[in-house]
């Protein structure tokens, strides 16, 4: 019997592949980087090489120094090296003076150069960014020595002291220093006959040749400490002098033109008066209310003051033998020989004597520092508002020995004066 055929049965399909099992995980921690530890080698590396680059860039500096600016040189400054001086003192110079950076690698090299004991005395001109080399060289040449005096010269000192003082000094002649100062005839040093030109002074210009006037010079001789060269001209010492006066006054000259009703209208008429107020009070605390009485006497419409006088007892009624006056007993009175005549000149009275004529006198009475310059330029404006017209100085043998006092009135002045020990 024939069997009997069945249809194909399909293949059984396969059973998938099992799910493969996995660990439970936090989806942060497959997401954060993992830390990478920094060589530590490699920061020795970069240490080292930072400062093999620093210090490759120090020696390139110091290269510089030593070899010379190649760029433009610094501005000339004129150094002064004393007789004796060693490498290590005019290293020390050359430092303080800006010319060279490093003292002790300028100090070093001189050394090793061999040049250290061949540097010369003398005044030299040089120049900050010059090769070392060139600096040798420049010390290393025979140079005239020129011998300094250093004269220091109080505010408040006439004309004729400070002339005294350059005589006391070795300098020049105390009468020949005036002259020139003056722009009169005088002998050189040299021992030639002389004029001295000082045009080139705006403030020179501007000084009246006003009737009575003493001393031209007197009040723009500048009071400061000045080195002078022992070898020098009469004229380039008084030229210090009138070098630092119009340093000093060129940033004041606005204000004058700024109060043109005002008792100052020129710069002499602000030397004249700053004069009285240096001899007056002395004291900057005490400038601007000096000024400021002296501004309301010449300015006031009070009938008291009609006449304008300044009245100041530095010139020249005197109460006692040991006020400094200017006519009087001060230096000028000697050197004019008022004090052998017995008697001032009339007309000197009548230029000086601030009890006897309006306004200010002929001349300054003394050279002011720039404390009383400035304070008769600008008075203290209370004072001035106030009607302050007097002032008195503690006795120094007194209970209020330097103390100022002020008044407004003749009488309270009367109180003041006794009040001071006077």
């Amino acid at each position: 019997m024939a069997k009997r055929r069945t249809a194909a049965q399909p293949a059984p399909e396969p059973e998938p592949d099992p799910e493969p099992e996995y660990e439970d995980y936090d989806d942060e921690e497959e997401e954060r980087p993992r830390r990478r530890r920094f060589p530590i080698a490699l920061i020795i590396i970069v240490v080292f090489l930072a400062l093999v680059v620093a210090a490759g860039w120090q020696v390139l500096q110091l290269y510089n120094e030593v070899g010379g600016r190649t760029g433009s040189l610094g501005d000339e400054v004129t150094v002064t090296i004393e007789e004796g001086a060693n490498a290590n003192q005019i290293a020390r110079q050359l430092a303080k003076a800006g010319i060279v950076e490093h003292e002790w690698l300028f100090r070093a090299y001189a050394q090793y150069s061999g040049k250290a004991g061949d540097l010369q005395p003398g005044e030299i001109t040089l120049r900050s960014g010059m090769s070392y080399n060139d600096i040798l060289q420049q010390l290393s040449q025979q140079r005239v020595f020129r011998k300094t005096v250093t004269v220091t010269f109080p505010e408040g000192y006439t004309a004729v002291a400070i002339a005294q003082l350059m005589e006391e000094n070795g300098l020049c002649t105390a009468s020949d220093f005036l002259a020139c100062a003056n722009g009169d005839a005088y002998t050189e040093k040299d021992g030639s006959e002389a004029v001295a030109d000082f045009s080139d002074y705006d403030f020179w210009n501007q000084i009246p040749d006003n009737e009575g006037r003493l001393l031209r010079c007197e009040g723009y001789l500048f009071p400061e400490t000045y080195e002078f060269f022992e070898d020098d001209t009469i004229e380039n010492y008084v030229r210090t002098f009138y070098n630092q006066f119009q340093k000093v006054i060129s940033g004041l000259t606005d204000q004058i033109d700024a109060n043109p009703d005002d008792c100052i209208n020129s710069i002499d008429d602000a030397v004249i008066l700053a004069s009285f107020i240096q001899e007056e009070a002395g004291l900057e605390s005490e400038d601007y209310k000096v000024s400021a009485c002296f501004h309301n006497r010449l300015e006031s419409d009070d009938p008291q003051w009609a006449d304008h006088r300044l009245e100041s007892n530095a010139s020249s009624y005197i109460t006692n033998d040991a006020d400094n006056n200017y006519l009087w007993n001060s230096p000028m009175a000697e050197y004019m020989g008022w004090v052998e005549a017995g008697a001032i000149p009339e007309e000197v009275l009548a230029a000086y004597d601030t009890y006897r004529i309006s306004g200010l006198p002929a001349g300054a009475i003394s050279n002011p520092g720039k404390a009383a310059i400035e304070a008769a330029l600008n008075p203290d404006q209370e004072y001035i508002d106030e009607g302050y017209y007097f002032f008195v100085t503690g006795n120094p043998n007194g209970d209020y020995p330097g103390e100022y006092f002020y008044a407004k009135t003749a009488d309270e002045h009367v109180a003041n004066v006794a009040k001071a020990g006077w």
